[in-house]
Formats: structure tokens, sequence, C-alpha cells
């Protein structure tokens, strides 16, 4: 497994992002992205030994396109330079949540869990009630020592707490978020020693899991909108 590939690519495709540069360049990126999937498979080898339910998930099918939607951007570049992947019991999709990782060179990498998207108010409402009414289990995970070493939780928030809580509820900030998720930055440095990230990586992911394990204890039962 060659990480360094992976970072010289997207280097160069940063610098050089267009079209024309793209397409003549597809081998490299072909090679680029294949080292990405033994990258992830190597991820779910190793989460795997903690998390079960992700083996048996295929890397090709848990990547994201690096092709940007530019329509309502005023970034008309085409693509960003980053591989992603999104490593759960039900694949790519945001829900359940599981263990994200994005590789951007120049030290803009991140090892990533909890609901990233917003957008779905179901989701959104059933973490607000396990929240209301299990708020000192969420308090004494978001307040391990190794999880406080590593994490703090993010997300986008409304000003106020929402109608149907109570304002002054012991997690009233958590409770205005619409959605709740971390971020653990990563170094170029650590990503291309390929023996060892991995493992690494999958440190961070087994902190963050009793996170995880409590969203998706919040979403039991939630279906994504048909599109």
């Amino acid at each position: 497994m060659n990480t360094q590939c992976i970072i010289d690519y997207l280097s160069e495709l940063s610098m050089n992002n267009n079209r024309e540069w793209y397409h003549t360049n597809k081998t490299s990126y072909k090679k680029a992205s294949g080292e990405f999937e033994d990258l992830l498979q190597a991820l779910i080898l190793e989460i795997g030994k903690f998390d079960p339910s992700v083996l048996g998930q295929n890397p090709k099918d848990l990547t994201f396109k690096i092709v940007r939607d530019t329509r309502f951007s005023h970034d008309k570049s085409p693509y960003l330079p980053a591989f992603r992947a999104h490593i759960s019991a039900k694949g790519k999709l945001p829900v359940p949540v599981g263990y994200y990782i994005m590789i951007k060179p120049d030290n803009q990498s991140f090892l990533g869990g909890g609901l990233f998207a917003d957008m779905f108010k179901d989701a959104t409402a059933m973490i607000r009630d396990q929240l209301a009414q299990n708020g000192e289990e969420w308090e004494k995970i978001i307040h391990q020592p190794a999880f406080e070493k590593y994490f703090t939780v993010q997300g986008t928030a409304l000003k106020n707490v929402p109608a149907g809580y109570a304002k002054d509820h012991p997690q009233a900030e958590y409770l205005k978020f619409k959605s709740w998720y971390l971020e653990y930055p990563i170094q170029d440095e650590e990503v291309i020693h390929a023996e060892t990230f991995p493992a690494k990586a999958a440190e961070v992911f087994q902190i963050m899991k009793p996170f995880n394990d409590y969203l998706n204890k919040a979403l039991a039962g939630f279906q994504m909108p048909a599109r």
C-alpha cells in the first residue's frame, strides 16, 4: 500500500484543478484511488476488531466522488482534491453514523464521526429527544478523558433552544444543534506511513465509537428520505 502516492496525486490535482489535466492524468488518478481503496480495506479490518458491523464492506462502495457540483458555488474548480469515505454498517449512507476519513494534502486531512448532515429533520429530532431523555449518558461519553483529549463536539446550531425543549435543560447547548460530529486532524506525515497509519486511525475511531453508538441508538428506525 502506497499512501505517499495518494498525497502526491492530490497535491498535483490541487495545483492543476482543471478538466484537461485531470483527463490527461487519468492513469495517475486510478492508481491513487486504488491505493485509497487499499487503505480503506486495511481500515475496515482494523475497525472490525472493535466494531464487527463494518466487516464485509466493499471499499469501492464507501468512497465519494471528487467531481464538485459547482452550480451554486462561487468556486468553479471542477474537482475537490481529496479522497473521502464513510465506513459504517450500511456503507457510506450518513445513517447509521460511522467512521469518516478525508485525505487532503497540506495537512488538511481528518478522521471524523457522528452526524455531519443537518438536512434530515427527523434525524435531528430523534437525537434531540435522546439528549433530552438521556443527558447523563451523553455527558459521561463526551467527558471521558480520552474523548476530551481528541475531540470537541461540533455541528451547525440554532441560536435558541428549539420549541418543545426546556430552555434550562442541562443539555440546552447541544439541543440547539442540528448536527453532531467529531473531527480529528491528521498530518500528511502520518498518512504516508502506510504501515502504521491504519492502526493509528483505528485507535482514534475506537475512542469515538461510544459517541457514534449513542447517536445510532437515537437514530434506530430512521429511514432515509426517498429521492
